[in-house]
């Protein structure tokens, strides 16, 4: 399938979703996920549901303002597992999660959280089994790292020696302790960030839904909250995950639901969701010249280039063309000679593996950044 532009893609969205979606399910078969509309009918047993939501829906606004943010979202998550919620700025992930916990009423659909419906007066019982790491940093900024946590701890009446303890485990496991007597003020963005994280695991949760993370981290910070966040099944918890990060989503998700203007577009393991969209090397070439009209030239010289070279896919992702082949690293001399004929001058060419951005790109023609 070639993607000749972003507005030829547009137009041919729905019937290249119908396409990719056969092509998904024929590679998905180990798959537990049945994908109707933006319901996800899932074979889980019920005692293993953490939480279960039934066509959530949410707009705001009225008449021609009004926005849907949110459209009729079901989708069950497994006690024990990571579940990520992959999408651009906007496309109603923060939102599902806010409906997901009671912080924000949703037009229609409920939830059932362990097995109990927060409407039905079990709001005090969910508080403590749910921890919520906001992505805007919320900190007692005169407080000491410390000081923030057994804030916390006193809000939820912890006793004092289990406090303590839990305390030390999380300024030890975010590499904070030779800051537990720094004013929160005075982090780092990076430290401030995992302050931020623990601060909504004081109380020990057993659902935890992190909303984008990681934003703004340096590598280091990164890595850190990524190890923790990915242990955290090994102790009996469930986390739900919200990012626009292709590869936070990629190495911490159990499952991924993509997710686009409020409504999921496939769900799945992400090594099934990669390998739904086709096999081969992906090369990513740069070219001098690219704006929208050359890059759409180019993609025209590629696919002519097609015949007798295993060229599967051809697409642009915001100002780069990236093909994909089987056998590709053969046939680069090939392709690189045809398009300096045609006058296309390269500028950078890379060979990557397959990313959930490809994925996305394949469902709606833009790239998560767009």
């Amino acid at each position: 399938m070639i993607i000749l532009s972003i507005s030829r893609a547009i137009n041919l969205n729905y019937k290249r979703l119908e396409k990719k979606w056969i092509k998904y399910k024929e590679t998905s078969e180990e798959s537990i996920s049945i994908l109707e509309g933006n319901k996800v009918n899932e074979i889980i047993q019920e005692s293993d549901i953490a939480i279960e939501v039934n066509d959530l829906t949410k707009s705001f606004g009225s008449g021609e303002n009004r926005v849907d943010a949110v459209k009729e979202l079901s989708l069950k998550v497994r006690k024990g597992e990571i579940f990520g919620f992959l999408g651009p700025n906007g496309a109603g992930k923060t939102t599902s999660l806010k409906m997901m916990v009671g912080l924000l009423e949703p037009n229609r659909g409920n939830v059932k959280i362990f097995g109990m419906n927060p409407k039905d007066g079990n709001k005090n019982q969910l508080k403590r089994l749910i921890g919520i790491i906001p992505q805007e940093i919320s900190l007692y900024q005169e407080l000491t790292v410390q000081e923030n946590l057994w804030f916390i701890a006193d809000a939820y009446r912890i006793e004092k020696g289990v406090a303590k303890k839990r305390i030390d485990e999380l300024i030890k496991a975010m590499g904070l302790e030779d800051k537990r007597k720094a004013l929160a003020k005075n982090l780092s963005g990076g430290l401030r960030r995992r302050l931020n994280l623990i601060m909504g695991l004081v109380h020990d949760p057993q659902l935890i839904l992190c909303d984008e993370p990681t934003p703004g981290l340096d590598p280091q910070s990164r890595v850190v909250v990524w190890d923790y966040i990915r242990n955290l099944p090994k102790k009996g918890k469930t986390v739900i995950l919200t990012t626009h990060h292709m590869e936070e989503a990629d190495r911490l998700s159990d499952r991924v639901a993509i997710i686009d203007h409020g409504e999921i577009l496939v769900l799945d393991r992400p090594s099934l969701l990669k390998a739904s969209i086709g096999e081969g090397d992906l090369v990513e070439f740069t070219f001098t010249k690219r704006d929208s009209e050359t890059l759409t030239q180019i993609t025209e010289v590629l696919k002519q280039f097609n015949s007798g070279t295993n060229v599967e896919d051809v697409f642009v992702t915001g100002d780069k063309i990236v093909l994909r082949a089987l056998n590709i690293v053969p046939r680069l001399s090939r392709i690189m000679n045809y398009l300096s004929e045609k006058g296309a001058e390269i500028e950078n060419m890379a060979i990557r593996n397959t990313t959930l951005e490809d994925v996305f790109i394949s469902l709606t023609g833009r790239a998560l950044r767009d």
